[in-house]
Order: C-alpha cells, then structure tokens, then sequence
C-alpha cells in the first residue's frame, strides 16, 4: 500500500472519529485501562517472586521496571491507536506494518491468550479470594492508608531475605530470575494497552486514547508499587513467600482475622471487575477478524446494542476452558511470555511504519521515540531469552500457541481462495 492510499483512508477515519459510533470519551477510556490492568496480578505474584528473587527490594524493583516496559509501550501504542483509530488492537497494527497473516496471529493470540486466558486466571484468584470474603466494597487507598495508620508493620521487613539467602547462603538474585520475574509482572501489567482494542469506539481517539493510555499506565503503575511496598512492610518475606493471597496475609498482620476477610471481599469484587473489563475489550478484536473475513463472520454479529454477544461468548467458554485446565503459576507465565511476542512485534511495526510511511497522519507521535520503542524492545528481548531459558514449558505453550494460529490461518486462507476460484 502507497503511503499516499494510506494517508488518504487514514484520513477518511479520523474525519469521522468524533461520530456518534464512538461512545467512549477520556474518562470512561482511561478507566477501561484501569480495571484491565488491577485484577489478579498485583494481589497475587509478590507471593511467587519472593522465593525467586530472595529479597523484598528485588521485587519492588521489579514491580518499578515492569512499570517502565508498560509506559514506553503505552507510549508507542498511544501513536498506533490514533494512526489507526479502528478496533482490534495488534490485530490491525500488524495486518497494515506486515501482513494479514501476522495481524491474523497477533488476533489469534488476543483470543486465546490476551483475554481467555487472564480471565481464567481472574477467576481462579476470584475463587481463592472468595473463600474469606466478607460482602463488603471499598477502595484499595482505605487499605493502604489503614495499613499506615495501624503501625503494625516494620521496615525492616524490605531488607529481609527469604529463601537459600536467608539462611546465609550467597543472594540468589539473578539476571536470568530478574527477567523470568518481569514475565510474571508482565502478566500484572496486562491491559495497559486495553483501550487500543476498542479504539473504533473511542471519541476524538487523537487526544482521548494518548491520554487514556498515560494516565492509565501511570496510576495503575504507581498502585502497584505502593500496594506491594505495604505488603512487604507489613508481614516477614517469609510469610509471603510461595503465597498467592499476599493481600490476605498482610492484612492478617495488620488488622487480624477479620481485617483479612473484608480485604479479600475487596479483591474480590476488584478482581471481579477486571474479568468484566476483559469481557468488553477482548471480543472486539474477534468481530474485528470476522469483519474481514478471516473468521467466521457469525462471530462479527451485534446485538440489539451493538454488543458483539457471539464473541463474548465465545471467550468466556475459552476462558473456563483455561481456567480448568491449568493452574495459576503456569498461567501467569505463559501469558506474560506469549502476549510479550505480541507487544513486542507492535512495537517493531511502528519502526516499520515510520519508515515506509512517513507522511501517514499521525495525530499523536510517540513520546521519548525512539528510546521509548527502544527501552521496551530491548526489556521484552530480554525477557523472552530468559523465560525460553528458565521456563522452557510454558514459552514452548507460547510458542505452540503462535504456530498453531499460523496453521489456522493457512487452512482459513485456502478455503478463501477455494470460495472465490468457485464463484
């Protein structure tokens, strides 16, 4: 495609992307991002990297570098979602930078894994909080300002260690753990780019989506580090470590049994309204696919109110699929590892693009570019060398999954061309 073809359709878009069709301003956008990225993670995976790292700050550290891969990559997606300000997220970056085929996998991948599989894994943490729930809704900002008020915990719980080092063995603390440990966080981080998804729907997606995307990112990213950092001060590392209800045990440290209850009602419904976020965002990159007749097109159909139900569906029977048949640990690696490639091949479309492009309408450009395309390129590089290294199962289920999508994409292909040779 000529970037004058391209500049003149791109043009055609944003002329109509302030029409009644797109129902979502700044904030319901910026919430969107939101309720994505505060589900499961960041009550759950301080617990798993403890015995990993070996020491409260190496985690905290990692939680800080997690949150710089999500912003240089909210970054760059802030100028693909107003490049191309249509519904489907990687899905059409890939198909317009490379080929149909790779935005078909890009949508592959947000199908099964993107969405399915952290709402599996939304709903296993939904069900080991439940357990000790109390029906009761509050903010999180209660928790961490009571947990202050109460005085209970200890800083010197942050310069702890836990594990082999614990016992005065040499500090555990790896590159290669360093990394594997920025999947996991990777998997916390996951819906920082939700609001791309839906960006058909996005009013004046020039001014509303950048917005979103940094102020999104950058809250969630500051709740986590102050969320984790009162874990860690609250209760020893040796009490979280291998945990996966870390809010319930450091609750339990400041405010007793019942404290702990309400907190994990809280997670709960917290949790409880990721899954739903996913549910709204997730789908639209299947009736994306459908539309362009890479899918099947019963997929693409709206209800009454425009909602894509087939598709909603069809990721909520995914995502119980997923939910059964793994366990928590394994799903959080392979879902930080394989949406990573995802993220990772965006981030080089924009290059591409840049490139073969340059008179393309941009309204927004990427802040910091290239450093910003560069930082997380050279973060996500290394994250998947080392999770191929370390956790060489779940980065071959990451893998499998991609070649997978390939072949369904080659078998979808050649009956497409078998339709149109008959007709």
């Amino acid at each position: 495609m000529s970037a004058t073809t391209t500049t003149s359709s791109t043009t055609s878009s944003t002329s109509t992307a302030k029409g009644p069709g797109r129902p979502i301003g700044a904030a319901p956008a910026t919430a969107l991002v939101i309720a994505n990225m505060v589900g499961t993670g960041v009550f759950t995976t301080t617990g798993i990297l403890l015995p990993e790292l070996g020491s409260p700050l190496a985690v905290l550290a990692v939680w800080a570098v997690g949150g710089v891969i999500a912003l240089a990559g909210a970054a760059v997606y802030a100028e693909l979602g107003t490049m191309m300000p249509h519904a489907g997220g990687e899905y059409v970056y890939l198909k317009r930078a490379f080929h149909p085929g790779a935005g078909f996998l890009a949508g592959w991948v947000s199908l099964l894994v993107g969405f399915a599989a952290p709402t599996a894994g939304g709903a296993i943490a939904f069900g080991r909080y439940l357990h000790a729930a109390l029906p009761v809704v509050t903010l999180i900002a209660v928790f961490v300002v009571g947990a202050l008020v109460s005085g209970r915990g200890d800083i010197a719980h942050l310069t702890a260690t836990v594990g082999p080092a614990a016992a005065g063995a040499a500090p555990r603390l790896t590159v290669g753990a360093f990394a594997v440990g920025l999947v996991y966080v990777g998997y916390a981080y996951t819906g920082w780019n939700s609001v791309a998804y839906v960006a058909g729907e996005v009013r004046d997606p020039g001014r509303t989506l950048p917005r979103a995307l940094a102020l999104g990112t950058g809250g969630v990213t500051l709740l986590y580090l102050t969320l984790n950092a009162v874990f860690l001060w609250a209760a020893p590392p040796a009490a979280l470590a291998g945990q996966i209800e870390v809010a319930d045990v450091a609750a339990r440290a400041l405010f007793g049994a019942r404290g702990a209850a309400l907190l994990s009602g809280l997670v709960a419904i917290a949790v409880a309204g990721c899954v739903s976020a996913m549910l709204m965002a997730g789908p639209r990159i299947t009736v994306a696919m459908a539309d362009d007749g890479v899918f099947f097109r019963a997929l693409g159909r709206r209800g009454r109110h425009g909602t894509p139900a087939a598709a909603v569906a069809l990721q909520g029977a995914l995502a119980a699929v997923a939910a059964m048949a793994a366990a928590f640990d394994p799903i959080l690696v392979y879902v930080g590892f394989t949406l990573n490639l995802t993220a990772g091949a965006a981030v080089v479309a924009t290059f591409v693009l840049r490139r073969r492009e340059p008179a393309a309408e941009r309204p927004h450009r990427a802040l910091g570019w290239p450093f910003s395309g560069l930082v997380f390129l050279a973060l996500a590089g290394a994250m998947t060398v080392f999770a191929v290294r370390d956790r060489p199962r779940e980065s071959a289920a990451g893998f499998g999954t991609l070649a997978a999508g390939g072949d369904a994409y080659a078998i979808w292909h050649r009956k497409r061309r078998g339709r149109a040779a008959k007709s």
